[in-house]
């Protein structure tokens, strides 16, 4: 353990600790979802989260490969390292944020008042759970002072208007449904 926090190995504790946080996260949302007989909803930001991991991974590496084919560094070029940094987390982080409050809504669909209420909740804290993931990249202060707020405020657009998620981020979705339907497939 004392390893792990070492200051060297600050990044592989941040990501060690966004893996834990997003598992005890979908296991508490569980737990509390259980009562309420919509299990399913946590199950579905489960594997909302998985594709959400794995595009931030990808996203990273064009990132990676544009700052090094243009020569854009932290030190030389600041305005160009932050921008594309923004530009890479800032989608992402919306994109969480179109897919929790999607789901939220239809997982709540009939539900009465109180249920639909924890389902926002519990939507909105695996908003900061995409923040801390998002942040375990794009760690600096500039990048969380937009990628929260912003996490928030898509989260209640697109609670409030579902079309402009669906609109801005449906593609990606039906591209996530058809891969897990095809892994399913060739799984079992």
């Amino acid at each position: 353990m004392r390893w792990l926090m070492a200051d060297e190995q600050k990044e592989l504790f941040e990501h060690v600790w966004a893996v834990f946080l997003n598992a005890v996260f979908l296991g508490l949302a569980a737990l509390a979802l259980w009562p309420l007989g919509r299990v399913g909803f946590a199950l579905t930001l489960g594997k909302g989260y998985w594709v959400f991991w794995c595009a931030l991974y990808l996203t990273a590496v064009f990132v990676v490969l544009f700052q090094r084919i243009f020569r854009v560094d932290m030190y030389s070029h600041f305005d160009a390292y932050v921008i594309s940094g923004l530009a890479a987390a800032a989608p992402l982080q919306a994109g969480w944020s179109a897919f929790a409050a999607l789901a939220v809504r239809d997982a709540a669909g009939d539900s009465s008042l109180a249920v639909a209420a924890v389902l926002y909740f519990v939507g909105l804290l695996s908003c900061w759970v995409a923040f801390g993931i998002v942040s375990t990249l794009y760690g600096g202060s500039i990048y969380k002072t937009i990628n929260l707020p912003l996490a928030v405020v898509s989260f209640a657009l697109f609670a409030l208007w579902p079309a402009a998620g669906r609109a801005l981020y449906g593609w990606f979705f039906d591209l996530s449904r058809a891969w897990f339907t095809w892994l399913y497939g060739l799984l079992f």
